[in-house]
Protein backbone atom coordinates (compact mmCIF):
# COMPACT_ATOMS: atom_id res chain seq x y z
CA UNK A 1 0.00 0.00 0.00
CA UNK A 2 1.74 3.08 -1.42
CA UNK A 3 1.21 6.63 -2.62
CA UNK A 4 -2.79 7.59 -3.22
CA UNK A 5 -3.21 4.24 -1.38
CA UNK A 6 -1.64 5.30 1.74
CA UNK A 7 -3.85 8.63 1.52
CA UNK A 8 -7.18 6.74 1.06
CA UNK A 9 -6.49 4.39 3.76
CA UNK A 10 -6.13 7.49 5.99
CA UNK A 11 -8.93 9.19 5.06
CA UNK A 12 -10.82 5.98 5.54
CA UNK A 13 -9.69 5.24 8.99
CA UNK A 14 -10.22 9.07 10.08
CA UNK A 15 -13.75 8.42 9.57
CA UNK A 16 -15.66 10.97 7.03
CA UNK A 17 -16.26 14.63 8.33
CA UNK A 18 -13.59 14.57 10.91
CA UNK A 19 -11.85 18.12 11.00
CA UNK A 20 -8.31 18.45 11.66
CA UNK A 21 -8.67 20.45 14.71
CA UNK A 22 -5.63 20.98 17.28
CA UNK A 23 -7.09 20.20 20.65
CA UNK A 24 -5.98 22.98 23.02
CA UNK A 25 -2.22 22.65 24.71
CA UNK A 26 -1.93 18.88 23.37
CA UNK A 27 -0.57 19.46 19.17
CA UNK A 28 2.76 19.82 19.18
CA UNK A 29 4.39 22.21 16.37
CA UNK A 30 4.15 21.20 12.70
CA UNK A 31 1.31 18.87 13.26
CA UNK A 32 -2.58 18.95 12.88
CA UNK A 33 -4.58 17.16 15.10
CA UNK A 34 -7.88 16.07 16.28
CA UNK A 35 -8.73 13.86 19.03
CA UNK A 36 -7.48 10.23 17.72
CA UNK A 37 -5.56 11.09 14.43
CA UNK A 38 -1.94 13.40 14.08
CA UNK A 39 -0.69 14.81 11.15
CA UNK A 40 2.92 16.16 11.56
CA UNK A 41 5.02 17.80 8.84
CA UNK A 42 8.54 19.12 8.75
CA UNK A 43 9.42 18.84 11.96
CA UNK A 44 12.81 18.50 13.10
CA UNK A 45 12.52 16.42 15.84
CA UNK A 46 10.31 13.36 16.48
CA UNK A 47 7.28 15.09 18.50
CA UNK A 48 6.19 13.81 21.67
CA UNK A 49 3.54 15.44 23.67
CA UNK A 50 0.03 13.94 22.24
CA UNK A 51 -3.59 13.28 23.74
CA UNK A 52 -3.22 10.06 25.49
CA UNK A 53 -6.09 8.64 23.31
CA UNK A 54 -4.32 9.23 19.99
CA UNK A 55 -5.20 6.19 17.72
CA UNK A 56 -3.16 6.99 14.72
CA UNK A 57 -0.07 9.30 13.43
CA UNK A 58 1.54 10.44 10.57
CA UNK A 59 5.06 11.45 9.95
CA UNK A 60 6.22 13.00 6.83
CA UNK A 61 9.31 15.07 6.03
CA UNK A 62 10.69 15.03 9.31
CA UNK A 63 14.38 16.18 10.08
CA UNK A 64 15.42 13.00 12.51
CA UNK A 65 18.16 10.76 11.20
CA UNK A 66 17.24 7.28 13.17
CA UNK A 67 14.28 5.92 15.03
CA UNK A 68 16.15 5.43 18.57
CA UNK A 69 14.52 2.64 21.21
CA UNK A 70 11.17 3.53 22.85
CA UNK A 71 10.47 6.50 20.52
CA UNK A 72 6.91 6.03 20.89
CA UNK A 73 6.56 4.58 24.64
CA UNK A 74 3.98 7.80 25.41
CA UNK A 75 1.84 6.91 22.50
CA UNK A 76 0.69 3.36 24.08
CA UNK A 77 -2.73 3.09 22.52
CA UNK A 78 -1.83 3.99 18.64
CA UNK A 79 -3.31 1.26 16.23
CA UNK A 80 -1.76 3.16 13.02
CA UNK A 81 1.78 4.53 12.44
CA UNK A 82 2.81 5.98 9.37
CA UNK A 83 6.24 7.46 7.98
CA UNK A 84 6.44 8.67 4.17
CA UNK A 85 8.99 10.82 2.70
CA UNK A 86 11.45 11.24 5.72
CA UNK A 87 15.23 11.25 5.39
CA UNK A 88 15.87 9.02 8.29
CA UNK A 89 18.00 5.89 7.47
CA UNK A 90 18.43 3.92 10.57
CA UNK A 91 15.45 2.04 12.59
CA UNK A 92 17.16 0.84 15.81
CA UNK A 93 15.97 -2.56 17.92
CA UNK A 94 13.13 -1.59 20.29
CA UNK A 95 12.09 1.55 18.33
CA UNK A 96 8.58 0.46 18.47
CA UNK A 97 8.46 -0.82 21.86
CA UNK A 98 5.03 -0.66 24.33
CA UNK A 99 2.85 -0.56 21.39
CA UNK A 100 1.44 -3.59 21.97
CA UNK A 101 -2.17 -2.01 20.48
CA UNK A 102 -0.65 -0.83 16.83
CA UNK A 103 -2.22 -2.64 13.85
CA UNK A 104 -0.99 -0.84 10.98
CA UNK A 105 2.83 0.18 10.24
CA UNK A 106 3.64 1.89 7.17
CA UNK A 107 7.21 2.90 6.78
CA UNK A 108 7.46 3.92 3.07
CA UNK A 109 8.86 5.96 0.52
CA UNK A 110 11.91 7.31 3.38
CA UNK A 111 15.73 6.42 3.00
CA UNK A 112 16.37 3.40 5.40
CA UNK A 113 19.30 1.49 4.66
CA UNK A 114 19.62 -0.41 8.15
CA UNK A 115 16.74 -2.13 10.04
CA UNK A 116 17.62 -3.60 13.46
CA UNK A 117 16.69 -7.53 13.63
CA UNK A 118 14.50 -6.49 16.80
CA UNK A 119 13.22 -3.07 15.49
CA UNK A 120 9.74 -4.60 15.47
CA UNK A 121 9.85 -6.32 19.00
CA UNK A 122 6.51 -6.04 20.52
CA UNK A 123 4.39 -5.60 18.30
CA UNK A 124 1.98 -8.00 18.84
CA UNK A 125 -1.21 -7.04 17.37
CA UNK A 126 0.60 -5.97 14.54
CA UNK A 127 -1.73 -7.21 11.16
CA UNK A 128 -0.11 -4.98 8.57
CA UNK A 129 3.24 -3.79 7.66
CA UNK A 130 5.14 -2.02 4.54
CA UNK A 131 8.59 -0.88 4.29
CA UNK A 132 8.34 -0.24 0.37
CA UNK A 133 10.18 1.88 -1.39
CA UNK A 134 13.28 2.13 0.89
CA UNK A 135 16.79 1.81 0.62
CA UNK A 136 17.05 -2.02 1.93
CA UNK A 137 19.49 -4.32 0.49
CA UNK A 138 18.77 -7.10 3.19
CA UNK A 139 16.62 -7.48 5.93
CA UNK A 140 17.89 -8.89 9.12
CA UNK A 141 16.99 -12.94 9.96
CA UNK A 142 14.24 -13.15 12.68
CA UNK A 143 13.01 -9.42 11.94
CA UNK A 144 9.63 -10.53 12.07
CA UNK A 145 9.70 -13.84 14.91
CA UNK A 146 6.32 -13.17 17.31
CA UNK A 147 4.41 -11.19 14.96
CA UNK A 148 2.35 -13.87 14.26
CA UNK A 149 -0.77 -12.01 13.44
CA UNK A 150 0.59 -10.38 10.46
CA UNK A 151 -1.54 -10.79 7.24
CA UNK A 152 -0.01 -8.51 4.80
CA UNK A 153 3.42 -7.73 3.90
CA UNK A 154 4.78 -5.14 1.56
CA UNK A 155 8.66 -4.92 0.59
CA UNK A 156 8.36 -3.87 -2.92
CA UNK A 157 10.60 -1.33 -4.11
CA UNK A 158 13.77 -2.21 -2.02
CA UNK A 159 17.16 -2.59 -3.95
CA UNK A 160 17.35 -6.09 -2.30
CA UNK A 161 20.99 -8.26 -3.24
CA UNK A 162 19.40 -11.61 -3.76
CA UNK A 163 22.53 -13.28 -2.04
CA UNK A 164 22.80 -15.79 0.87
CA UNK A 165 21.31 -12.84 2.88
CA UNK A 166 17.96 -12.99 1.69
CA UNK A 167 17.43 -16.70 1.97
CA UNK A 168 15.75 -16.91 5.45
CA UNK A 169 13.14 -14.28 3.71
CA UNK A 170 12.46 -16.85 1.07
CA UNK A 171 12.68 -19.55 3.16
CA UNK A 172 10.02 -17.57 5.82
CA UNK A 173 7.48 -16.82 3.53
CA UNK A 174 5.80 -19.87 2.98
CA UNK A 175 5.44 -20.38 6.33
CA UNK A 176 3.11 -17.85 7.07
CA UNK A 177 -0.27 -16.88 6.45
CA UNK A 178 0.42 -13.28 5.46
CA UNK A 179 0.73 -12.25 1.80
CA UNK A 180 3.87 -10.89 1.31
CA UNK A 181 4.85 -8.61 -2.01
CA UNK A 182 8.71 -8.74 -2.25
CA UNK A 183 9.34 -7.11 -5.70
CA UNK A 184 12.47 -7.90 -7.78
CA UNK A 185 15.98 -8.43 -7.03
CA UNK A 186 18.32 -5.46 -7.43
CA UNK A 187 21.16 -8.02 -7.57
CA UNK A 188 23.67 -9.71 -8.14
CA UNK A 189 23.91 -9.44 -11.96
CA UNK A 190 22.60 -13.14 -12.35
CA UNK A 191 19.23 -12.75 -10.86
CA UNK A 192 18.67 -8.99 -11.61
CA UNK A 193 15.15 -8.14 -12.54
CA UNK A 194 14.06 -11.60 -10.82
CA UNK A 195 10.90 -11.35 -8.26
CA UNK A 196 12.37 -12.75 -5.07
CA UNK A 197 9.14 -15.00 -4.67
CA UNK A 198 10.90 -16.44 -7.69
CA UNK A 199 13.85 -17.82 -6.76
CA UNK A 200 14.49 -21.52 -5.29
CA UNK A 201 16.34 -21.67 -1.85
CA UNK A 202 17.41 -24.81 -2.78
CA UNK A 203 19.92 -23.48 -5.11
CA UNK A 204 21.02 -21.15 -2.47
CA UNK A 205 24.70 -21.92 -1.03
CA UNK A 206 25.37 -20.31 2.32
CA UNK A 207 26.98 -22.68 3.86
CA UNK A 208 30.86 -22.02 4.55
CA UNK A 209 33.54 -24.87 5.86
CA UNK A 210 36.49 -23.64 7.78
CA UNK A 211 39.59 -25.66 9.01
CA UNK A 212 41.44 -24.12 11.73
CA UNK A 213 44.38 -25.38 13.89
CA UNK A 214 44.22 -26.41 17.30
CA UNK A 215 46.77 -28.23 18.96
CA UNK A 216 50.10 -29.92 17.81
CA UNK A 217 51.55 -33.47 18.81
CA UNK A 218 54.98 -33.34 18.51
CA UNK A 219 56.17 -36.57 17.61
CA UNK A 220 56.31 -37.49 13.24
CA UNK A 221 53.67 -40.23 12.53
CA UNK A 222 52.57 -42.15 9.58
CA UNK A 223 49.06 -43.25 9.87
CA UNK A 224 46.01 -41.63 12.30
CA UNK A 225 42.75 -43.75 13.02
CA UNK A 226 39.80 -43.21 14.68
CA UNK A 227 37.95 -45.78 17.12
CA UNK A 228 35.32 -45.19 19.54
CA UNK A 229 35.53 -47.54 22.87
CA UNK A 230 33.39 -47.79 25.53
CA UNK A 231 31.05 -44.80 23.91
CA UNK A 232 34.38 -42.77 23.96
CA UNK A 233 36.13 -41.55 20.94
CA UNK A 234 40.02 -42.28 20.45
CA UNK A 235 42.76 -42.11 18.00
CA UNK A 236 45.53 -44.05 17.45
CA UNK A 237 48.85 -42.73 15.60
CA UNK A 238 51.65 -45.32 14.42
CA UNK A 239 54.77 -43.33 15.08
CA UNK A 240 57.80 -45.14 13.95
CA UNK A 241 60.72 -42.73 15.28
CA UNK A 242 59.55 -42.98 18.63
CA UNK A 243 58.87 -46.61 18.11
CA UNK A 244 55.30 -46.89 19.29
CA UNK A 245 51.05 -46.31 18.52
CA UNK A 246 50.32 -43.62 20.41
CA UNK A 247 46.77 -43.42 21.77
CA UNK A 248 44.66 -40.25 22.20
CA UNK A 249 41.84 -39.46 23.88
CA UNK A 250 39.81 -35.67 24.58
CA UNK A 251 40.27 -33.98 27.74
CA UNK A 252 37.23 -32.27 28.92
CA UNK A 253 38.98 -30.64 31.79
CA UNK A 254 41.51 -28.94 29.43
CA UNK A 255 39.80 -29.16 25.87
CA UNK A 256 42.57 -30.78 24.26
CA UNK A 257 43.62 -34.11 23.29
CA UNK A 258 46.41 -35.81 25.62
CA UNK A 259 48.14 -39.12 25.54
CA UNK A 260 46.35 -42.63 27.30
CA UNK A 261 48.06 -45.75 26.57
CA UNK A 262 51.42 -45.87 23.78
CA UNK A 263 51.84 -49.32 22.64
CA UNK A 264 55.81 -50.22 21.96
CA UNK A 265 56.07 -50.70 18.39
CA UNK A 266 60.15 -49.73 16.46
CA UNK A 267 59.42 -49.11 12.85
CA UNK A 268 55.94 -49.17 13.03
CA UNK A 269 53.92 -48.03 9.53
CA UNK A 270 50.09 -48.63 10.91
CA UNK A 271 48.13 -48.53 13.73
CA UNK A 272 44.70 -50.63 12.82
CA UNK A 273 42.46 -50.50 15.87
CA UNK A 274 39.31 -53.38 15.98
CA UNK A 275 36.49 -53.04 18.49
CA UNK A 276 34.89 -55.92 19.46
CA UNK A 277 32.26 -55.31 22.91
CA UNK A 278 34.57 -54.88 25.79
CA UNK A 279 37.87 -56.14 23.68
CA UNK A 280 39.82 -54.05 22.13
CA UNK A 281 42.43 -55.23 19.18
CA UNK A 282 45.44 -53.20 18.13
CA UNK A 283 47.64 -54.45 14.76
CA UNK A 284 50.86 -52.85 14.23
CA UNK A 285 52.05 -53.43 10.95
CA UNK A 286 56.05 -53.03 11.38
CA UNK A 287 59.11 -52.91 8.86
CA UNK A 288 61.25 -54.44 10.85
CA UNK A 289 60.89 -57.34 14.15
CA UNK A 290 57.60 -58.69 12.75
CA UNK A 291 54.00 -57.10 12.75
CA UNK A 292 52.26 -57.55 16.30
CA UNK A 293 48.49 -57.99 17.61
CA UNK A 294 47.60 -55.97 21.17
CA UNK A 295 44.86 -56.94 23.42
CA UNK A 296 42.51 -55.42 26.24
CA UNK A 297 40.00 -57.98 26.93
CA UNK A 298 38.62 -55.35 29.29
CA UNK A 299 38.73 -51.38 30.15
CA UNK A 300 40.23 -51.91 33.09
CA UNK A 301 43.23 -53.77 31.73
CA UNK A 302 45.86 -52.10 29.72
CA UNK A 303 46.97 -53.52 26.07
CA UNK A 304 49.56 -56.37 25.56
CA UNK A 305 51.29 -58.07 22.77
CA UNK A 306 49.07 -61.22 22.51
CA UNK A 307 50.46 -62.49 18.81
CA UNK A 308 53.64 -62.19 16.06
CA UNK A 309 51.56 -61.88 12.69
CA UNK A 310 52.31 -63.96 9.99
CA UNK A 311 56.05 -63.53 10.55
CA UNK A 312 56.93 -65.40 7.17
CA UNK A 313 54.63 -63.77 5.01
CA UNK A 314 54.30 -59.85 6.21
CA UNK A 315 58.01 -58.83 4.96
CA UNK A 316 57.54 -55.08 4.36
CA UNK A 317 54.22 -54.05 5.37
CA UNK A 318 53.27 -50.65 3.88
CA UNK A 319 49.59 -50.55 4.80
CA UNK A 320 47.23 -51.80 6.81
CA UNK A 321 42.75 -52.48 6.68
CA UNK A 322 40.09 -53.96 8.53
CA UNK A 323 36.89 -55.13 6.36
CA UNK A 324 34.59 -58.04 7.34
CA UNK A 325 33.80 -60.88 5.58
CA UNK A 326 31.14 -63.27 6.19
CA UNK A 327 30.39 -61.85 9.02
CA UNK A 328 33.70 -62.15 10.46
CA UNK A 329 36.25 -59.24 11.10
CA UNK A 330 40.06 -59.29 8.84
CA UNK A 331 42.94 -57.43 8.20
CA UNK A 332 44.51 -57.03 5.10
CA UNK A 333 48.40 -56.16 4.93
CA UNK A 334 49.31 -54.83 2.09
CA UNK A 335 53.55 -55.85 1.58
CA UNK A 336 55.50 -53.74 -0.18
CA UNK A 337 58.67 -56.19 -0.16
CA UNK A 338 59.85 -57.67 -3.61
CA UNK A 339 59.54 -61.16 -2.80
CA UNK A 340 56.09 -60.45 -0.48
CA UNK A 341 52.76 -60.84 -1.00
CA UNK A 342 50.24 -58.73 0.36
CA UNK A 343 48.41 -60.96 3.28
CA UNK A 344 44.65 -61.40 4.10
CA UNK A 345 44.44 -62.53 8.03
CA UNK A 346 40.85 -63.13 9.13
CA UNK A 347 40.29 -63.95 12.97
CA UNK A 348 40.42 -67.43 13.92
CA UNK A 349 39.79 -68.13 17.99
CA UNK A 350 42.20 -65.85 19.96
CA UNK A 351 44.32 -64.19 17.18
CA UNK A 352 44.38 -63.94 13.43
CA UNK A 353 45.88 -66.03 10.53
CA UNK A 354 46.36 -65.79 6.74
CA UNK A 355 43.28 -66.71 5.41
CA UNK A 356 44.78 -65.85 1.61
CA UNK A 357 48.04 -64.50 -0.08
CA UNK A 358 47.54 -61.75 -2.90
CA UNK A 359 49.31 -59.98 -5.47
CA UNK A 360 52.38 -61.82 -5.06
CA UNK A 361 55.99 -60.23 -6.10
CA UNK A 362 53.85 -56.48 -6.78
CA UNK A 363 55.16 -54.88 -4.13
CA UNK A 364 52.12 -53.18 -2.94
CA UNK A 365 51.40 -50.05 -1.25
CA UNK A 366 48.11 -49.67 -0.73
CA UNK A 367 45.03 -51.23 -0.01
CA UNK A 368 41.17 -50.57 0.04
CA UNK A 369 38.23 -52.58 1.29
CA UNK A 370 35.20 -51.20 -0.31
CA UNK A 371 31.95 -52.52 -1.31
CA UNK A 372 30.38 -52.51 -4.86
CA UNK A 373 27.34 -53.81 -6.16
CA UNK A 374 26.72 -55.29 -2.67
CA UNK A 375 29.59 -57.35 -2.16
CA UNK A 376 33.05 -57.00 -0.59
CA UNK A 377 35.79 -55.42 -3.02
CA UNK A 378 39.58 -55.10 -2.49
CA UNK A 379 41.57 -52.41 -4.87
CA UNK A 380 45.41 -53.26 -4.24
CA UNK A 381 47.86 -50.07 -5.58
CA UNK A 382 51.51 -50.87 -6.37
CA UNK A 383 54.51 -49.34 -7.85
CA UNK A 384 54.71 -51.87 -10.75
CA UNK A 385 51.47 -51.57 -12.29
CA UNK A 386 48.16 -50.06 -12.49
CA UNK A 387 45.71 -50.76 -9.54
CA UNK A 388 44.03 -54.17 -9.71
CA UNK A 389 40.42 -54.57 -7.98
CA UNK A 390 39.47 -58.17 -6.58
CA UNK A 391 35.87 -58.93 -5.48
CA UNK A 392 34.98 -61.65 -3.00
CA UNK A 393 33.75 -65.13 -4.75
CA UNK A 394 33.20 -68.12 -2.46
CA UNK A 395 35.19 -67.50 0.34
CA UNK A 396 38.09 -65.82 -1.22
CA UNK A 397 39.24 -62.55 -3.16
CA UNK A 398 39.25 -63.20 -7.31
CA UNK A 399 40.54 -60.75 -9.71
CA UNK A 400 37.47 -58.50 -11.36
CA UNK A 401 39.46 -55.91 -13.28
CA UNK A 402 42.16 -53.13 -12.85
CA UNK A 403 41.88 -49.83 -13.23
CA UNK A 404 42.71 -48.18 -16.77
CA UNK A 405 44.43 -44.82 -16.97
CA UNK A 406 45.79 -45.04 -13.97
CA UNK A 407 49.83 -45.61 -13.69
CA UNK A 408 52.29 -45.47 -10.92
CA UNK A 409 49.29 -44.97 -8.35
CA UNK A 410 50.54 -44.92 -4.50
CA UNK A 411 47.09 -45.01 -2.70
CA UNK A 412 43.74 -45.00 -3.19
CA UNK A 413 40.62 -44.32 -0.90
CA UNK A 414 36.84 -44.13 -1.57
CA UNK A 415 33.81 -42.40 -0.63
CA UNK A 416 30.24 -42.03 -1.98
CA UNK A 417 27.70 -39.40 -2.65
CA UNK A 418 24.68 -39.29 -4.38
CA UNK A 419 24.43 -42.90 -4.56
CA UNK A 420 27.65 -43.60 -6.26
CA UNK A 421 30.99 -44.46 -5.34
CA UNK A 422 34.15 -42.24 -6.08
CA UNK A 423 37.83 -43.49 -5.68
CA UNK A 424 40.51 -40.73 -4.99
CA UNK A 425 43.87 -41.84 -6.42
CA UNK A 426 47.54 -40.51 -5.35
CA UNK A 427 50.11 -39.64 -7.67
CA UNK A 428 53.21 -38.64 -6.58
CA UNK A 429 54.13 -37.60 -9.94
CA UNK A 430 51.47 -36.12 -12.15
CA UNK A 431 47.99 -35.59 -11.49
CA UNK A 432 46.07 -37.17 -8.87
CA UNK A 433 42.87 -38.39 -10.13
CA UNK A 434 39.07 -38.67 -8.88
CA UNK A 435 37.33 -41.74 -10.30
CA UNK A 436 33.23 -42.97 -10.44
CA UNK A 437 32.45 -46.49 -10.71
CA UNK A 438 30.22 -47.00 -13.31
CA UNK A 439 29.23 -50.74 -12.61
CA UNK A 440 31.97 -52.41 -14.56
CA UNK A 441 34.50 -50.53 -13.55
CA UNK A 442 35.92 -47.17 -12.73
CA UNK A 443 36.28 -44.04 -15.18
CA UNK A 444 38.25 -40.81 -15.16
CA UNK A 445 36.04 -37.83 -13.50
CA UNK A 446 38.44 -35.15 -12.95
CA UNK A 447 42.63 -34.97 -12.45
CA UNK A 448 43.91 -32.29 -9.77
CA UNK A 449 47.54 -30.93 -10.23
CA UNK A 450 49.88 -32.83 -7.21
CA UNK A 451 53.47 -32.62 -6.66
CA UNK A 452 55.20 -34.53 -4.43
CA UNK A 453 51.67 -36.14 -2.63
CA UNK A 454 51.16 -39.84 -0.96
CA UNK A 455 47.83 -39.18 0.55
CA UNK A 456 44.86 -37.77 -0.83
CA UNK A 457 42.05 -38.97 1.84
CA UNK A 458 38.55 -38.59 1.36
CA UNK A 459 36.72 -37.49 4.58
CA UNK A 460 32.74 -37.09 5.52
CA UNK A 461 32.60 -34.49 7.88
CA UNK A 462 29.54 -33.67 9.29
CA UNK A 463 27.28 -32.72 5.96
CA UNK A 464 30.71 -32.01 4.35
CA UNK A 465 32.33 -34.51 1.86
CA UNK A 466 35.85 -33.53 1.75
CA UNK A 467 39.09 -34.90 0.48
CA UNK A 468 42.58 -33.75 1.18
CA UNK A 469 45.51 -34.07 -1.03
CA UNK A 470 48.59 -33.77 0.47
CA UNK A 471 52.06 -32.31 -0.64
CA UNK A 472 55.72 -32.84 0.21
CA UNK A 473 56.62 -29.50 -1.39
CA UNK A 474 53.43 -26.81 -1.01
CA UNK A 475 50.41 -26.60 0.93
CA UNK A 476 47.87 -29.04 1.18
CA UNK A 477 45.04 -28.40 -0.38
CA UNK A 478 41.52 -29.15 0.57
CA UNK A 479 38.19 -29.88 -1.84
CA UNK A 480 34.61 -30.41 -0.92
CA UNK A 481 32.37 -32.30 -3.31
CA UNK A 482 30.02 -30.60 -5.18
CA UNK A 483 27.04 -32.62 -5.66
CA UNK A 484 25.64 -30.70 -8.45
CA UNK A 485 27.85 -30.36 -10.20
CA UNK A 486 29.89 -34.14 -9.23
CA UNK A 487 33.16 -32.97 -9.04
CA UNK A 488 35.45 -31.95 -6.14
CA UNK A 489 36.64 -28.02 -5.51
CA UNK A 490 38.76 -26.05 -3.46
CA UNK A 491 37.41 -25.28 -0.11
CA UNK A 492 41.02 -24.08 1.40
CA UNK A 493 44.93 -24.58 1.75
CA UNK A 494 45.94 -26.18 5.18
CA UNK A 495 48.06 -24.04 7.23
CA UNK A 496 49.74 -21.89 8.66
CA UNK A 497 51.22 -24.31 10.51
CA UNK A 498 52.12 -26.07 7.59
CA UNK A 499 52.37 -29.90 6.99
CA UNK A 500 55.30 -30.86 6.29
CA UNK A 501 55.19 -34.68 4.65
CA UNK A 502 51.46 -35.57 5.39
CA UNK A 503 50.90 -39.36 4.93
CA UNK A 504 47.68 -39.60 6.38
CA UNK A 505 44.47 -37.92 7.76
CA UNK A 506 41.54 -38.78 9.94
CA UNK A 507 38.67 -37.23 11.83
CA UNK A 508 36.63 -37.23 14.82
CA UNK A 509 33.84 -35.61 16.69
CA UNK A 510 34.10 -34.91 20.62
CA UNK A 511 31.07 -33.71 22.60
CA UNK A 512 29.67 -32.35 19.16
CA UNK A 513 33.24 -30.40 17.44
CA UNK A 514 34.79 -31.79 14.94
CA UNK A 515 38.49 -32.74 14.69
CA UNK A 516 40.90 -33.18 11.68
CA UNK A 517 44.24 -35.33 12.58
CA UNK A 518 47.05 -34.88 9.95
CA UNK A 519 49.63 -37.38 10.23
CA UNK A 520 52.64 -36.06 8.76
CA UNK A 521 56.33 -37.89 7.81
CA UNK A 522 58.88 -35.17 8.76
CA UNK A 523 56.82 -32.89 11.06
CA UNK A 524 54.99 -32.94 14.13
CA UNK A 525 50.76 -34.38 13.53
CA UNK A 526 48.51 -30.95 13.15
CA UNK A 527 44.70 -30.97 14.85
CA UNK A 528 42.27 -28.87 13.04
CA UNK A 529 38.65 -27.98 14.00
CA UNK A 530 35.94 -28.03 11.80
CA UNK A 531 33.75 -25.29 11.75
CA UNK A 532 30.45 -24.23 9.52
CA UNK A 533 29.55 -21.13 8.67
CA UNK A 534 26.03 -19.64 7.75
CA UNK A 535 26.63 -17.08 5.30
CA UNK A 536 22.87 -16.23 5.70
CA UNK A 537 22.81 -14.87 8.90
Amino acid sequence: MAGAGILLFLLAWAGAGVAWSPPKGKCPPHCSCSKENTLCEGSPELPESFSTTLLSLSLVRMGVSRLKAGSFLKMPSLHLLLFTSNTFSVIEGDAFIGLSYLQYLFIEDNKIGSISKNALRGLRSLTHLSLANNHLEALPRFLFRGLETLTHVDLRGNPFQCDCRVLWLLQWMPTVNASVGTGACAGPPAVAQIQLNHLDPKKFKCRATELSWLQTVGESALSVESFSYQGEPHMVLAQPFAGRCLILVWDYSLQRFRPEEELSAPSVVSCKPLVLGPRLFILAARLWGGSQLWSRSSPDLRLTPVQVLAPQRLLRPNDAELLWLDGQPCFVVADASKAGSTTLLCRDGPGFYPRQSLHAWHRDTDAEALELDGRPHLLLASASQRPVLFHWVGGRFERRTDIPEAEDVYATKHFQAGGDVFLCLTRYIGDSMVMRWDGSMFRLLQQLPSRGSHVFQPLLIARDQLAILGSDFAFSQVFRFESDKGILEPLQELGPPALVAPRAFAQVTVAGRRFLFAACFKGPTQIYQHHELDLSA
